[in-house]
């Protein structure tokens, strides 16, 4: 570290500020500034040729939706013919609304799967600007209620369906609970540093303000992005930070990272959940930065993520 390196790098373990370096060399410039089309072609990355967790089950699906139809990609452990149907998560991937792609959850989408013994589906929602709120969470909503009608013909038992998410994922998987409150829930909610409040107030936004992978600058400009310049707040199905009451959405597991603009929200979020009578397990990952959940093969902290994931789904299936 240079004198000049910002107070939060001795926090970084010595693997997130490898990467962190990488990241920096890689783009030229802030995400803010180079603008959605650039930011896809330099970080939406295709997976590996030989993926690191093969399955036995890999499907593209196509979901109807209000606006049309979008891609979806299922993943089983195990294709054999079973008469007992799986519970299934239905994964939201990361980007802040406007990256992110079903190839950048696939590593991840494989391992829950192989780990948990759940069926995994990953949805290709609709991303901003071009499609601003509430198109993406129309999407998962609309893909939520089709996966519970269809679920006894793929397998999958219609009362066991999670919601998960990383990043503007949690924030939608968080959204599409509040909305389903009163109907048919999630049996669970799985959050990796959600996006859930709009304020940017909390003191990791001042502390982590240019962080690696997300700054604060560039997080705002998502938001931006996805709901609107003039999107008057306030809304708790764009921010769920801002719902009245969080009383009675399913269980939920929450993991954060330490150096992220976002996580005290997420934490707060938890804690909030909890006070209001909402089972909750929250891990802090110490050493690495927002995004790390997705890099399956390159943090530890990734591995240990998946493994909290896998467990707890299991819990979930049992109870």
């Amino acid at each position: 570290m240079n004198n000049d390196a910002p107070a939060w790098w001795n926090l970084l373990d010595d693997q997130a500020a490898a990467v962190a370096r990488m990241i920096s060399q890689a783009l030229p410039r802030p995400i803010r500034e180079l603008g959605p089309v650039h930011a896809r072609a330099l970080m939406n990355t295709a997976p590996p040729a030989e993926p690191i967790t093969p399955l036995d089950h890999v499907e593209q699906l196509t979901v109807p939706t209000r606006a049309g139809a979008i891609g979806a990609r299922l993943y089983r452990a195990d294709s054999a013919t079973s008469s007992r149907a799986t519970p299934a998560l239905v994964y939201l991937h990361g980007g802040g609304f406007v990256l992110g792609t079903l190839d950048g959850a696939d590593e991840l989408c494989r391992a829950i799967a192989a780990g948990s013994g759940w069926t995994v589906v990953s949805l290709d929602y609709r991303l901003a600007p071009e499609n601003p709120y509430p198109a993406a969470l129309e999407d998962c909503v609309d893909a939520f209620a089709w996966l519970t009608r269809t679920a006894p013909e793929r397998g999958i038992d219609p009362a066991r369906i999670a919601v998960g998410g990383d990043s503007a994922g949690g924030n939608l998987a968080a959204a599409l609970c509040l909305h389903r409150r009163g109907s048919a829930l999630p049996v669970a909610q799985v959050l990796a540093y959600p996006a859930v409040d709009d304020t940017f107030t909390a003191p990791s936004w001042s502390e982590f303000a240019d962080a690696p992978l997300l700054s604060a600058a560039d997080a705002r400009w998502c938001w931006e992005q996805y709901v609107g310049a003039e999107h008057p707040g306030g809304d708790h199905l764009a921010a769920p930070m801002r719902a009245e009451s969080l009383r009675g959405l399913p269980p939920t597991l929450i993991m954060t990272a330490e150096v992220d603009p976002i996580r005290d929200d997420a934490e707060a979020y938890a804690a909030r959940l909890r006070g209001e009578g909402v089972p909750v397990s929250l891990t802090r990952f110490t050493g690495v930065f927002h995004g790390f959940v997705t890099e399956v093969g390159v943090f530890a902290q990734a591995k240990q993520a998946i493994d909290q994931v896998c467990l707890y789904l299991r819990e979930i299936a049992r109870a």
